[in-house]
């Protein structure tokens, strides 16, 4: 007989509670497949809705959205979708026993400009004067025929010495009334501040700030490194410290960029600010123009934890180098893990099976082989920090060609074992690694 642990509980226990500690909420049949969709996750403290979108989960967008009768009657398309995501979202919220003051961050993405404004509206409507950082920009496509608009919440259920906090610090720039987001936003150690652009530090200047353009650029300034500088110490800098934070601190960073010709550029900016303490990190594609303001070329949002709290910061190595040198493959910090973005890259280089064998190009599936070495690294990162794959919170995915979907889902089924998914699949112009056709995203629980 096997005796149990110190703690009272066996070693066979514990690894099932390692395995999935987290709450599916309100699971959803994936159509035309076996798969299911989790419209949310409870992750102890937390909840996460990913990928929001304006469905009824059966007919792609709603009927009340589509109005295919008299689709320009009464409100725009992008206000009933705008509306009908946050009804959506909503439901999960409340499953989980939380609300919308309990948002912590709001990712929105968006297919068309025009969609932009209206979505800024309701969301006006819904938060009130206290918007949660966010982030905006633009990408090629959706998993929905007529969907604008997709986002992300990142909710904290409140309890006993925590609760999502809008922080009464100063921005240091100007935030524009259509958005009208909080400067910072913390949650017991995180901290949270909104995604940061070139826009100009004031209203009355121009779109961009002077400081990002040189006249004689490019031939003498590289433009993206003109603005990830400028990002980077007159606004990110700036704002972890009056949030509390500090470089040190940051666990992760999503950075969004509209040419893959700028990562170069990027990345060495990046590193000479973070090169000690680099968080967990993965590049975006958007689409050219790829924000509200047409000439910016980039986008940083990060999450960090406070420089002084009780939550330590844990660089988790994982079974292959990640994307860019001087990049850490993982951050752990307390109950969250955050891997920097993940590809099939093995020994260095794209994986053989991602390629079409132009001899024989009917036999194989390139992107199925993707998935699985993505899924490999991702478990051997969870692993390592003492958690599971199955504690998945937001896997968000970038494919060059969302064809590609129902074989990738197909993949995370088998992986997962059938537990619902909280997914988020996006179609991108380019991805960091060429030839390759998915990158992902990935954030997960770590229980105990």
């Amino acid at each position: 007989m096997k005796r149990p642990s110190r703690a009272g509980v066996s070693l066979a226990q514990k690894k099932t509670a390692a395995e999935q500690s987290v709450e599916p909420i309100l699971p959803v049949k994936i159509p035309h497949t076996t798969a299911r969709l989790a419209r949310g996750i409870r992750a102890g403290r937390w909840v996460f809705a990913t990928g929001q979108a304006a469905t009824d989960y059966v007919n792609g967008l709603a009927p009340d959205v589509e109005q295919a009768a008299r689709p320009l009657n009464g409100e725009s398309h992008h206000k009933r979708e705008s509306r009908r995501i946050y009804r959506n979202v909503k439901e999960v919220l409340v499953k989980a026993k939380a609300d919308f003051t309990d948002v912590v961050r709001v990712d929105q993405y968006y297919s068309a400009q025009r969609a932009m404004h209206p979505y800024h509206q309701v969301r006006h409507e819904v938060f009130g004067s206290k918007i949660p950082p966010s982030t905006s920009n633009l990408h090629q496509r959706f998993s929905r025929t007529g969907q604008t608009i997709e986002i992300q919440i990142m909710a904290a259920v409140p309890g006993p010495g925590f609760k999502a906090r809008h922080e009464t610090a100063k921005a240091g720039y100007s935030i524009p009334q259509v958005s009208g987001y909080s400067p910072a936003l913390s949650a017991g150690d995180f901290r949270f501040i909104p995604g940061q652009t070139a826009e100009s530090m004031s209203d009355d200047g121009p779109a961009l700030d002077p400081q990002v353009r040189d006249p004689r650029a490019p031939w003498r300034k590289w433009p993206v490194k003109l603005e990830s500088e400028f990002i980077i110490t007159k606004k990110l800098l700036p704002s972890l410290k009056a949030a509390g934070a500090s470089p040190d601190s940051v666990v992760k960073a999503q950075v969004y960029l509209t040419d893959r010709e700028d990562v170069p550029g990027f990345n060495e900016v990046w590193m000479s600010h973070f090169k000690n303490s680099p968080p967990a990190t993965t590049i975006i594609a958007t689409s050219k123009p790829g924000f509200a303001i047409n000439e910016l070329l980039m986008e940083i949002n990060t999450i960090s934890i406070a420089a002084k709290g009780k939550t330590r910061r844990e660089v988790i190595r994982g079974r292959e180098p990640p994307l860019f040198d001087g990049w850490v493959s993982a951050v752990k910090a307390g109950d969250l893990l955050f891997l920097s973005g993940l590809m099939a890259m093995e020994g260095g280089r794209l994986i053989p099976e991602a390629q079409v064998d132009a001899r024989q190009p009917f036999y194989g599936i390139p992107i199925k082989a993707e998935m699985r070495s993505i899924i490999r690294q991702a478990e051997a990162i969870c692993r390592a920090a003492g958690t599971s794959l199955r504690n998945a919170v937001r896997i968000q995915q970038f494919h060059t060609d969302l064809a590609d979907l129902p074989a990738a889902i197909e993949v995370w089924d088998e992986a997962m074992d059938r537990a619902p998914l909280p997914l988020s699949p996006v179609e991108t112009a380019w991805l960091p690694v060429p030839g390759a056709r998915v990158q992902v995203d990935l954030w997960v629980y770590v229980p105990g």
